[in-house]
């Protein structure tokens, strides 16, 4: 599977250089049997060393965190909706859906642990001035902090908006997928702390069929609303190394409903570029040798 501009949507490490590298390797979420325990913020956040980013008050349920950030590298969404509007699923515990905190039983919540999706055509790569950001063997996409000088291209770069400046820092920070854990054969820290195999980590093609086999589960189960976000290659970023199976629209978990890599314009744009420029200097060229004339 090749693309003329991004070259083998499958093979983003070869794409980056890597030869002879390992499988692509990623996340499927399936938020079905998200019970919201937070497991997998704690475990980033200890074995990253990722500074606490407050406890915030905020009245939308246990989701304190809200959003993916700098300082918040995995975020459990915690979305409330009307109970009648929330399929459920029993598989044995605590079901899709759970009570809302107020105890309301008229209110139900949808869980989704949300995290970088290390995107085939990665737009932070592609305007990252310094190298800070690159591709790794295992096909993800990671921050070297000590190489950031904090210019902050990358953030309005990434279709997700993951990525993000710590201001008392003035670097870029973001999810590596636990890049030092790979390179030493074990499962990222979100993954290995998740209680209900909600966090799937494995090789993404593996991965892609386990999802599907999953959506097809549901359905056949009555759970119509089960669908796949960013498994599919033919997406606007070349698909996902880190997707999800959802019970509702991707823009009530605060997701994108059809993300676009932000540069997959620029070799046009610099052909223009680079074609104007040509122009602009044939006419000085011709100017000068009339004005000689």
């Amino acid at each position: 599977m090749t693309n003329s501009l991004w070259g083998r949507l499958d093979d983003p490490a070869g794409n980056a250089g890597h030869t002879d590298h390992p499988p692509r390797m990623g996340f499927f979420t399936d938020t079905s049997v998200c019970i919201g325990c937070k497991a997998c913020e704690v475990a980033c956040k200890e074995w990253n060393e990722v500074p606490e980013d407050g406890y915030l008050l905020t009245g939308m349920s246990y989701d304190n965190t809200q959003q993916l950030g700098a300082s918040t590298w995995r975020h459990v969404a915690f979305v409330e909706k009307p109970a009648e509007t929330v399929e459920t699923v029993d598989l044995g515990m605590p079901e899709v859906g759970l009570p809302g905190a107020s105890g309301d039983a008229g209110v139900k919540w949808l869980m989704s642990s949300d995290v970088c999706k290390h995107c085939t055509h990665a737009a932070c790569l592609d305007v990252c001035p310094t190298g800070a950001l690159f591709r790794t063997e295992f096909g993800t996409v990671v921050v070297q902090p000590d190489v950031c000088n904090g210019c902050g291209y990358c953030v309005p770069a990434c279709p997700y908006g993951v990525i993000d400046i710590r201001p008392e820092d003035g670097r870029a920070f973001k999810c590596t997928l636990c890049y030092d854990r790979l390179k030493e054969g074990q499962k990222p820290a979100c993954a290995q702390a998740c209680p209900t195999e909600s966090i799937q980590f494995g090789e993404v093609d593996e991965l892609r069929e386990r999802a599907a086999a999953r959506v097809e589960e549901l359905h056949a189960r009555g759970v119509d609303v089960a669908r796949l976000y960013g498994a599919d290659p033919e997406d606007g970023v070349g698909g996902d190394g880190a997707f999800f199976l959802l019970l509702d629209e991707p823009e009530v978990y605060g997701l994108p409903p059809d993300p676009v890599v932000t540069t997959r314009d620029l070799g046009s744009i610099w052909k223009h570029v680079g074609g104007a420029a040509a122009a602009i200097v044939g006419l000085g060229v011709a100017s000068f040798m009339g004005r000689r004339r």
